[in-house]
């Protein structure tokens, strides 16, 4: 602060002027100069510093033109300074000129030159030149020279001087004048003054040393290359490729050094071919042949009919003929042929004759090829100008319209070098770079409007951008070409890094860059692996050898997996239900784990399990991958909701994602965590039918086979760019795999495996061509699984850890167990509440403890799916926890079914209801009884049925419009329901209950619209609903007091209650499920994109208690209903009680007719239950499929339902009793009573007499119903029965994927009952590769020899 307070008073001082009269002089202080005509004082720093400070410009006047020696002349030119002052770091010419061209001052620097340089004191004399003008080495020996001189005597003789000594590491030159350093010797460069170091150099090296450029110089081969700079011109150090690891050959054109797994790989990686020179004969196992050529075989493949050695020697001296498991051989060299091979393009008989004589196949192009126009070849759709001719007629590149030019486009269309446009030669076709505006040559205004350059043509004066940049349209901007933007011109086979005016290639690691520096090679060979019918295949993908692994397949194996770190293939065929293994090495084999199904296996190699595909139950689950063999039951289901047929399964443990393909109702192919959450679908067009998938983890990409389209398909990992490769040679894809810039499928019709290039389908070769189908294929390399850190090291899962999105951990739990609180230990379900949730064709358990282990999941919680066997509208739904037992309404087919839960499977029990024309409304199951109460569309009205079905009662019937919902309490023996009122403007409703016998009917609620899902509370005392409409959740007390309701948002679907839990659904873009407990605010839980139709919530506590039903179906003969107060014992509404338990058929309608159910008329008997409705309520047709229940003595016949109404099955009516009674218990007793004769009389001889309570009735045989068997029923019922028989066993395609189809199918139809015998993959199997029979005609053996293929 104070020097600048100084400097102002300086300043100050220096202009201030004191003025006495006119001609008063201006004193200027010190420091300053006074301007020649007085006007102003300058400071002297500001004199001759080529500025003009004065107005007068006088202090630029008489400044020195030149400078003294030791001075330095500032570059306006005016002022001198001191040389030391140049370079200092402070201005001080006012040009700066002093501070220009100056290096970082050292702390060393004692000797300045070249303007711009300061050297060091270890830079002085040592050999080397350093400044331009040598004088860092200069005078270095003057003062040896000097000494000697002057010591020797004076004599009248001429002196003689003595030879210059020169330090360690340099010679003298010829003249003795100075020294030079050996390294500078023979380098190419004269560095003496007489030129003698470049003198006597040798013109030629040995034959194992490198002659550098300027010819002067040898040096060790080993050095070339080496990053070192031995030449003094570099040249042993030019086009030399990076140094990679593991670097142990230098090809001999120096081009690039390559590891030692690339040497005798049977591939040229040095241009010169000196990778593969001078190689030994690789050496064969003794379970090997050796080829020839060279070439390893498995010497089971000696004289087996099909040559494996490209020389055909494995087939040649074969002592007999061989024995082809096929019909077909070579007429004069015996190979076995198999159909497919005839007249397929390609030799398979050493003397040709399968390719002879072939007949000319109609052309028929898919819809991604493009037919040449000489109408003999499709090729890819891709291939059309594409730059490469592939039409015989080149007619693929013709009509290919205008290319893409950043350079001059001709008149003719050809792109030119602007180089060759107006140069005086006509380049272009029709001239246009010729003539014209040539003359006019760019001017500077051209040159500076142009961001790069102009150039001259025809048009006049044009803007042009070098190579690597394009013109835009303003006609002036030049923009990068990005090269790496387009995937499909495949610039770089893996990495492009992208730079301005240029781009780069570069490798994943393991990869080193092939010659061309653009294509990867992988370092070690990798092999294919191949499942061939049984056996199971190794062929090396560089030396062509071929080994069988130890396989104990007695059928197809059609997918496989390894582990690398294990050395392990694992497998599954068609001949076991388990998962097997066989080791690398060939030494043995094993079972991973028995009683399981899959379809498709995949090895998570990080996390350390194995996924499979359980296409029976649709269901994606995964065990821990062991040494030892494990439990069926050890394994977690991973996904199992809304999986209608899954494929195939690949995974990207690297990413913790799977992948998957969908061949059911709608084909398309899915992602998710491997843990199952983040579903979404990647691919939902262009499918036929998706069969085997992969990830290529070096594109990012997927790959699958469609056989329906016949091609190949490809897209990113989240479904973007989608290519279809459809080419002749993919009629057949079966399995898939990628590696590199290879793609790898397999064509079981045609029995080939084959490769081309992953992204145009070019280069195809046949690598494996055997008379045994190939099913499966891999690709087995270390680097596909490299090691990385594995997140399930980090977490402590008490069953199974799995890989989710991140890669991340998450711990899964087998079923019947559950996650604890702390997410990684699996606990006992016992006595554990759970909600079912309905969708159109799943029932999804979730227990209600894991709602505390995580909140707002995008996605199920852990969950069981189950499948319903034959159901896909599914409506309503109840559940016993007694019996097991699902109760379910399909509106698909206007029916009430029940379902057993055994073991995680649902197992059809029959339909207790079968409506015609007619849709269920609502449904409730009375537990203690299994009594189900129920409305429908044509019956709006409260009745029950007993749970066979045999017996129906109306309860209220009077004042209902439509039932939407009711709800039941046993133990106190009230029933609610909804009475909605649909006419009129809008919709009312009210909420009412009664006695669960209809008596006490009351209204408990008035004021809802469209009440919903009801449910009680634990006492019975309270109704709960949901007011979809409204979107509120509503309760009240049963007297109708106390009304109390819960906002819930207008996307309300459905509301349940367990204990204090409060849970519902709202359903927009996501169904979302909420809950709330305790009175604390509400939480999100979960939200899923399935569809969801109905929530329930059940646990011991809301199924316990009883009434006077519960012992002995309260005595009665019939229905037993409870009340508050006992029970009731309650008719089939075309019966009246006898007394107080038994009931009597009543006689109002003629004899041979029943009533409907609204007693409005009587119908003929023969009117129920025949495919057309007659009573006005559609209750005739009301029908039962009668059907052995638990507690049932009685043996009664299973009859399946009506699946067509045009050819119904009669089913017996629901009316009467008809049949059996089936609501007997285990203290029920049936008892003959003279069996013979009461059989004749009181059955007509068409059944047999039993007592049932004291009651005499009827147990009708097969094809006779009514109350004494006097129904027949024989001739109606053989026609649906065949009939669906046919219809469900439909039409059996001999292909694998429809196997994986009908095996679902045949489960489905096991857990309906159905009896039909399932045609299992076995079976077809069989069919597809069975070997003809001695008595098998020709025409049989074409078809035991057809090979799986798609369907059509």
């Amino acid at each position: 602060m104070g020097g600048c307070l100084f400097l102002c008073v300086l300043l100050l001082l220096g202009s201030l002027q004191v003025v006495s009269g006119e001609s008063s002089l201006l004193k200027c202080g010190l420091g300053f100069a006074k301007c020649k005509d007085g006007s102003e004082c300058i400071p002297y720093s500001h004199v001759c510093d080529g500025e003009n400070d004065c107005k007068d410009g006088s202090d630029e006047d008489n400044c020195e033109s030149g400078c003294n020696e030791g001075q330095f002349q500032c570059a306006h030119g005016k002022k001198c300074i001191e040389k030391n002052q140049v370079c200092d770091g402070v201005p001080q010419c006012q040009d700066r000129s002093d501070e220009l061209h100056c290096l970082k001052q050292s702390e060393d620097c004692i000797h300045r030159c070249d303007k711009d340089r300061c050297l060091p004191a270890a830079f002085f004399c040592d050999g080397e030149r350093d400044c331009l003008d040598g004088s860092d080495e200069a005078n270095c020996a003057s003062e040896e020279q000097e000494e000697e001189v002057t010591s020797s005597p004076t004599t009248s003789a001429p002196a003689v001087s003595k030879p210059i000594k020169c330090s360690l590491g340099s010679k003298p030159c010829k003249d003795n004048t100075e020294c030079v350093l050996y390294n500078h010797v023979c380098d190419g460069e004269a560095d003496c003054r007489d030129g003698s170091d470049e003198e006597g150099c040798l013109s030629s090296c040995e034959a194992d040393q490198f002659q550098c450029a300027h010819g002067k110089k040898c040096i060790e081969q080993s050095q070339v290359c080496d990053g070192v700079f031995q030449c003094q011109d570099r040249s042993d150090e030019l086009d030399c490729t990076k140094p990679i690891e593991g670097c142990t050959h230098q090809c001999s054109d120096n081009s690039r050094c390559i590891p030692n797994s690339f040497l005798c790989d049977g591939e040229r990686d040095c241009w010169d071919g000196s990778d593969e020179a001078n190689c030994a004969d690789q050496e064969c196992s003794p379970a090997e042949f050796k080829c020839t050529s060279g070439q390893c075989v498995s010497a089971t493949m000696r004289c087996d009919g099909h040559p494996d050695c490209w020389d055909r020697s494995d087939e040649e001296s074969c002592t007999k003929p061989p024995v082809c498991s096929t019909k077909h051989r070579c007429p004069q060299s015996k190979e076995c042929l198999v159909q497919e091979w005839i007249c397929d393009g390609d030799q398979d008989c050493k003397d040709g004759t399968d390719e002879k004589d072939c007949p000319v196949v109609p052309l028929n192009c898919g819809e991604f090829q493009w037919s040449c126009k000489s109408r003999t070849k499709c090729i890819p759709a891709a291939w059309r100008c594409d730059g490469m001719k592939d039409c015989d007629d080149d007619s693929d590149e013709i009509e290919c319209g205008v290319a893409i030019c950043h350079q001059f486009q001709c008149g003719s269309q050809e792109c030119l070098d602007p180089a060759l446009v107006c140069n005086g030669i006509t380049n272009c076709a029709d001239g246009s770079d010729e003539g014209g505006s040539c003359q006019i040559k760019c001017a500077e205004t051209d040159n500076k409007r142009c961001s790069q350059t102009c150039y001259s043509t025809p048009q006049g004066p044009r803007c042009r951008c070098t190579a690597g940049f394009r013109l835009l349209e303003d006609g002036l901007t030049c923009a990068d070409i990005d090269e790496c933007e387009d995937q499909t011109s495949a610039v770089c086979s893996q990495l492009c890094i992208n730079s301005p005016g240029s781009y780069q290639c570069d490798c994943h690691p393991g990869f080193i860059m092939e010659a061309d520096g653009q294509r990867c090679k992988i370092t070690g060979e990798p092999f294919l692996l191949a499942s061939v019918q049984t056996d199971l295949y190794l062929y090396g993908l560089r030396s062509a050898s071929l080994d069988v692994l130890s396989s104990t397949a007695k059928k197809a194996i059609l997918s496989l997996d390894y582990d690398w770190r294990e050395q392990k293939v694992f497998w599954v065929s068609l001949d076991t239900e388990s998962i097997r293994w066989s080791s690398l090495d060939q030494k043995s084999t094993g079972t991973l784990i028995k009683g399981v199904r899959a379809d498709s296996v995949a090895v998570d190699w990080l996390g350390r399990n194995l996924y499979w595909i359980d296409g029976v139950n649709s269901q994606i689950v995964a065990i821990r991958l062991a040494t030892a063999p494990v439990r069926s039951l050890d394994y977690s289901i991973i996904l199992d909701e809304d999986l209608d047929q899954p494929r195939c399964l690949a995974l990207l443990p690297q990413k913790g994602l799977m992948f998957w393909t969908e061949i059911g109702n709608a084909a398309k192919i899915e992602r998710a965590g491997m843990d199952g959450s983040d579903r979404k679908a990647v691919v939902n067009s262009s499918l036929g039918w998706p069969g085997g998938v992969t990830v290529d983890t070096i594109s990012g990409r997927i790959y699958w086979t469609d056989e329906r389209l016949k091609a190949i398909g490809s897209t990113t990992l989240d479904g973007d760019d989608i290519w279809i490769l459809q080419m002749k040679e993919t009629t057949n894809p079966f399995s898939v795999a990628v590696f590199n810039d290879v793609l790898y499928w397999s064509d079981a019709k045609k029995r080939v495996v084959q490769a081309a290039q992953k992204i145009s389908g070019k280069n195809r070769q046949i690598l494996l061509k055997r008379p045994s189908q190939p099913f499966a294929v891999k690709i087995i390399h270390p680097m596909l699984q490299m090691s990385t850190e594995n997140p399930c090291n980090m977490v402590d899962c008490s069953h199974l850890c799995v890989l989710a999105p991140g890669p991340s951990a998450v711990c899964k739990c087998p079923s019947g167990l559950l996650l604890a609180e702390d997410g990684m230990t699996c606990s006992s379900l016992r006595n554990s509440a759970f909600l079912l949730l309905l969708s159109p064709s799943t029932v999804t358990q979730i227990y209600l403890q894991s709602r505390h282990t995580a909140a707002k999941l995008k996605g199920w919680p852990e969950h069981l799916a189950l499948q319903i066997p034959s159901i896909n509208e599914a409506t309503i739904m109840d559940y016993s926890l007694r019996e097991h037992l699902l109760f379910l309404t399909d509106d698909g087919t206007t029916s009430l079914s029940s379902f057993k839960l055994r073991d995680s499977d649902l197992v059809s029990q029959g339909q207790l209801l079968k409506l015609l024309g007619d849709t269920i409304t609502a449904m409730a199951l009375d537990w203690v009884t299994l009594n189900v109460y129920w409305s429908s569309n044509k019956q709006p009205r409260l009745q029950v049925t007993s749970v066979t079905g045999a017996y129906t009662a109306v309860l209220i019937k009077e004042g209902i419009n439509r039932v939407e919902s009711i709800a039941l309490h046993p133990p106190s023996g009230r029933v609610c329901y909804t009475n909605v009122d649909l006419q009129g403007a809008g919709t009312m409703a009210t909420v009412e209950c009664a006695n669960m016998d209809g008596a006490e009917r009351r209204v408990v609620w008035k004021d809802a619209v469209q009440p919903t899902s009801l449910v009680f509370s634990g006492d019975g005392d309270t109704i709960y609903w949901a007011d979809t409409s409204l979107g509120t959740i509503g309760s009240v007390p049963i007297d109708g007091s106390g009304y109390r309701e819960l906002r819930a948002g207008d996307d309300l679907a459905t509301v349940a209650l367990s204990d204090d839990t409060l849970l519902w659904m709202t359903v927009s873009d996501k169904a979302r499920l909420w809950y709330r407990e305790d009175q604390q605010p509400k939480k999100l839980w979960f939200e899923v994109g399935t569809q969801v139709v109905a929530l329930k919530a059940f646990s011991q506590s809301s199924q316990t208690g009883s009434n006077q039903c519960t012992e002995d179906n309260g005595s009665c003969q019939h229905l037993c209903l409870a009340t508050p107060t006992g029970r009731t014992c309650k008719c089939a509404h075309d019966h009246v009680l006898m007394n107080d338990t038994h009931c009597s058929p009543e006689q109002h309608c003629p004899a041979g007719s029943r009533p409907c159910l609204d007693q409005a008329s009587c119908q003929p008997v023969e009117k129920f239950c025949n495919g057309h409705v007659d009573c006005s309520d559609h209750s005739d047709e009301n029908c039962v499929s009668l059907k052995q229940w638990p507690d049932s003595k009685v043996s009664a016949p299973n009859q399946p339902p009506s699946f067509l109404p045009s050819s119904p099955s009669p089913l017996p009516p629901l009316l009467g009793v008809s049949g059996p009674s089936t609501t007997l218990n285990d203290s029920s007793q049936l008892m003959n009573l003279q069996a013979q004769e009461c059989s004749k009389k009181q059955c007509n001889g068409n059944g047999r007499c039993v007592e049932i309570k004291g009651v005499p009735a009827c147990v009708c045989s097969v094809g006779y119903s009514g109350n004494s068997c006097q129904d027949h029923r024989s001739k109606t019922m053989q026609g649906p029965i065949v009939y669906g028989a046919a219809g469900v066993c439909g039409l059996v395609v001999i292909t694998v994927i429809a196997v994986l189809v009908k095996r679902k199918r045949a489960a489905n139809l096991r857990r309906g009952g159905a009896a039909v015998k399932e045609t299992s993959m076995t079976d077809l199997e069989n069919k597809v590769e069975a070997p003809p029979s001695k008595q098998t005609t020709p025409a049989d053996a074409d078809k035991s020899e057809e090979a799986v293929s798609s369907v059509e």
